[in-house]
């Protein structure tokens, strides 16, 4: 790939020359516009050998060849942070959220006290899955379809935005109805099938890193969703697998400030998932936010113990406003937009 850079005042006229002469070799191409600059992303075989014929158009500043692997979610490609608008809930540059709610959604008495507890602290995207893959066959595992219609049910009364699992890309029609964030999880992270799908949905997606993935084969996820047409992506850290047994995965804190420096595209920390312990959220969310991720991911619960799903790793309400209301004192602390 060969970034195009177009002179500052380049019309759509210039950038229209750059696109067919890009067509004419038959590369693909992906547009850039940021608020000084136009760069045309160009993709194809032999597109670095033809530089010289992008160069010698007087629109053109430079063109610069991406090295990297992943080149559409690079910060070569869109040096500007990529904010995430959801009818104006803001993920991504200076803005944080907090993604909330139970593992699972058991019932709609359930649910009905999560979003009205969650939304009068600020929380604005309800969490809650209804495909639950578990590790066990005999584990719990969802209401389906009908934990979707609960979890839209509830979040529209309360004015939230729902994110739920997809697991198959055959459930992809009732997640375009019901869900606003489709969340990809850590075991289809690398399900390229699942992923060329939700490329051609409208839909933001939520990429949970795999617990044995690097961040590189984490940020190629993501371009196989921006190659195929979704640039509306949400990078999730959910902790990796190590040899430590205290907690159940290890959150790789510096996957944060690394993914900031090579990708354009916001990062948000799964705070139950990456240790798997309710008593390590509160001091990690603190630490979530003086790194400068875009958000958290928490699972909450009004009474853990009873919970179907990962008791052990939620927090019940107390525990969470606790949280939520330090970690907002924080974000004002740092200057962060909340």
């Amino acid at each position: 790939m060969v970034i195009v850079v177009l002179k500052p005042g380049s019309t759509e006229e210039d950038v229209d020359k750059v696109v067919e002469l890009a067509k004419k070799f038959g590369f693909d191409v992906n547009l850039s516009k940021g608020a000084e600059k136009t760069i045309v992303g160009i993709i194809g075989d032999s597109v670095y050998e033809r530089r010289g014929a992008f160069e010698s158009l007087n629109c053109v500043e430079e063109v610069i060849a991406v090295l990297k692997p992943f080149k559409l979610v690079s910060r070569e490609f869109h040096p500007q942070d990529t904010i995430v608008d959801i009818d104006g809930i803001k993920i991504g540059g200076k803005h944080f959220e907090f993604f909330a709610g139970p593992c699972a959604v058991e019932s709609m008495e359930q649910m009905e006290n999560e979003a009205k507890f969650l939304s009068s602290l600020g929380v604005k995207i309800l969490r809650g899955g209804a495909f639950k893959p578990r590790t066990s066959p005999y584990s719990f595992q969802g209401l389906g379809i009908r934990g979707l219609e609960i979890l839209k049910e509830v979040a529209n009364r309360y004015g939230m935005k729902v994110i739920s699992e997809m697991v198959a890309a055959e459930d992809f029609d009732v997640f375009e109805k019901y869900v606003d964030i489709i969340q990809v999880g850590a075991r289809n992270m690398q399900n390229f099938r699942l992923l060329e799908k939700l490329g051609k949905s409208g839909k933001p997606i939520f990429l949970k890193r795999g617990f044995m993935s690097t961040v590189e084969e984490w940020l190629l996820a993501a371009e196989y969703l921006f190659h195929h047409g979704n640039d509306k992506i949400i990078l999730c850290e959910r902790g990796i697998r190590t040899f430590e047994k205290y907690t159940r995965n290890t959150l790789d804190i510096s996957a944060v400030p690394l993914v900031k420096i090579l990708s354009h595209l916001p990062i948000v920390v799964d705070l139950s998932h990456s240790t798997g312990r309710r008593d390590l959220i509160p001091p990690l969310a603190k630490a979530v936010v003086a790194v400068g991720a875009n958000g958290a991911m928490v699972e909450v619960h009004p009474d853990p113990e009873k919970a179907l799903s990962d008791g052990q790793q939620s927090l019940n309400f107390q525990e969470f406003e606790k949280t939520y209301k330090t970690s907002m004192k924080i974000y004002k602390m740092l200057g962060v937009k909340a």
